[in-house]
């Protein structure tokens, strides 16, 4: 398969560099490469679904004629439109194999390190909107593909309602009430929104001292009364097999832990940024005498009233390829 301009680029020897880098088409469709990876994400929930639509639409478009390409008067909304009918079809087919799937299904996290460690991560900026943190995403996924495709198209990326009805193959008035009925169930679920990145803060350090400590009675001051825990393995890992509510029953979750990891497992989490919130990243440790392995985590934590309502628990080793190098805490 043919690269984009940038993984060429990558993948070419120093002295062939430039050839796709120096093509003005290339040039403008990497200047919109990271608003595709964005829509593709946030139509998906999977950065390499994502990547791969991306890709995709590179070829179409390189493979254009003259006469085509002086069609296109728009590229970024060109290739909005060829992602976003990429992303459709992707979500069509995924559903066939989420019955296959083992316990709840999370979004891929997209996770940065948090604080200033180098050159900014290009992923940044695919997650920096509202609409793409965690609980918003998780909400996005229960919406029918049509719903889905025509609420993110239009209310996040203004893709006109005429160009969402030709993608979908219905008629304007119908693209209208896809996203009108997508926005609906988004309001109606109420996803936490962020909260102010010191309230973040402190909640978070709060979680991760009581978590250090083996704390059990800290840790369930800090849960609202209403808290949730959602666990992503496809059973591959350990987390949660079901949805998981309560606070009282989670900080019972919480002292079994202590029990079944090595004393101190805890202590090695550290806060990162997953989807552009304040996040854990808890590295694997090995287990024996008597304690079960414990594998990679990456938690995010939804916050209202002050508390952490929501444990976004993703643990599926498919799903954390993409970790950065993190700094040791």
């Amino acid at each position: 398969m043919a690269d984009t301009p940038a993984q060429a680029r990558d993948h070419a020897e120093p002295s062939d560099r430039g050839g796709a880098g120096d093509d003005p088409l290339g040039q403008r469709f990497e200047h919109e490469r990271s608003h595709l990876i964005g829509v593709g994400y946030r139509l998906t929930g999977s950065l390499a679904d994502a990547e791969d639509a991306v890709q995709e639409a590179w070829l179409r478009l390189a493979a254009l004629d003259a006469e085509q390409r002086a069609a296109v008067r728009d590229l970024r909304a060109w290739l909005t439109t060829v992602v976003g009918r990429l992303c459709l079809d992707r979500l069509r087919s995924a559903r066939a194999r989420r019955e296959r799937y083992v316990g709840p299904w999370l979004p891929e996290p997209i996770v940065t390190p948090l604080g200033d460690h180098g050159p900014p991560d290009p992923l940044a900026s695919v997650v920096a909107d509202d609409g793409a943190r965690m609980a918003a995403m998780v909400v996005l996924d229960v919406l029918p593909p049509e719903q889905r495709v025509a609420f993110v198209l239009h209310d996040a990326f203004d893709v006109p309602f005429s160009d969402v009805a030709a993608l979908l193959g219905c008629s304007t008035a119908a693209a209208r009430q896809y996203a009108s009925r997508g926005r609906r169930a988004v309001r109606e679920a109420d996803p936490p929104p962020r909260t102010a990145p010191e309230e973040r803060r402190r909640v978070l350090e709060a979680l991760l001292t009581a978590m250090a400590a083996g704390d059990v009675s800290a840790v369930a001051r800090i849960l609202h009364p209403d808290v949730v825990l959602v666990g992503d393995s496809d059973g591959r890992a350990r987390t949660a097999r079901r949805v998981m509510s309560g606070a009282d029953t989670i900080a019972r979750l919480f002292a079994g832990l202590l029990t079944t990891y090595r004393p101190g497992a805890f202590a090695t989490a550290r806060p990162v940024l997953v989807n552009g919130e304040l996040g854990v990243y808890v590295p694997p440790m090995p287990g024996g005498d008597g304690y079960r392995d414990l594998d990679t985590h990456v938690q995010t934590v939804a916050v209202r009233d002050g508390r952490v309502v929501a444990i976004y628990d993703q643990v599926n080793p498919d799903k954390l390829t993409r970790l950065p190098e993190l700094p040791s805490p």
